[in-house]
């Protein structure tokens, strides 16, 4: 996987994650993922289509999840019901995607991407021959924050483009 594709997605996870919990964030663990990915605790899943294609998974642990539900709800303690938090991470999961989008689309790709999705499955997709799967731990004072990425450049299109040009 380019570094060119994920790096946005690396700042925008920190910038949005140090704004919302008010800490700093540090890296923990990173990896590349050959097995299906396994669930920490909320989950959303965003997919990716166009000169760039797959799709970005943030996993909060619970405690995280709580922490960032309240915080996006203005401090409110009651506000971490479970559908509550289940918005509030399709939300930083939007914060993050549209900044890290930002500079994707200043670098010249086109691609769509689709609303963040629960992710509900224990088990996620496992990587495929064209597509690397990278997680990244983001450990904050509430708790870890997972960021599992699987991109990769459409071939298609951007021979497709060669072609024309």
């Amino acid at each position: 996987m380019k570094m060119d594709l994920i790096q946005p997605f690396i700042n925008a996870t920190d910038a949005v994650l140090a704004e919302t919990l008010q800490c700093t964030t540090s890296i923990g663990t990173v990896s590349m993922e050959q097995e299906a990915y396994c669930l920490h605790g909320v989950a959303a899943l965003i997919v990716v289509q166009g000169d760039i294609e797959g799709r970005i998974i943030f996993d909060l642990e619970p405690e995280a999840a709580k922490a960032v539900t309240q915080r996006l709800a203005g401090g409110n303690d009651s506000a971490a019901t479970p559908e509550m938090v289940r918005e509030a991470i399709c939300e930083l999961a939007n914060q993050v995607i549209g900044n890290a989008v930002t500079v994707l689309n200043d670098q010249g790709f086109h691609f769509k991407v689709h609303p963040p999705e629960i992710h509900t499955a224990s088990h996620g997709g496992a990587s495929s021959e064209d597509t690397e799967a990278l997680v990244m731990c983001f450990d904050t004072s509430s708790g870890m924050i997972f960021m599992n990425i699987a991109m990769r450049y459409n071939h298609r299109r951007k021979h497709d483009s060669v072609m024309v040009g």
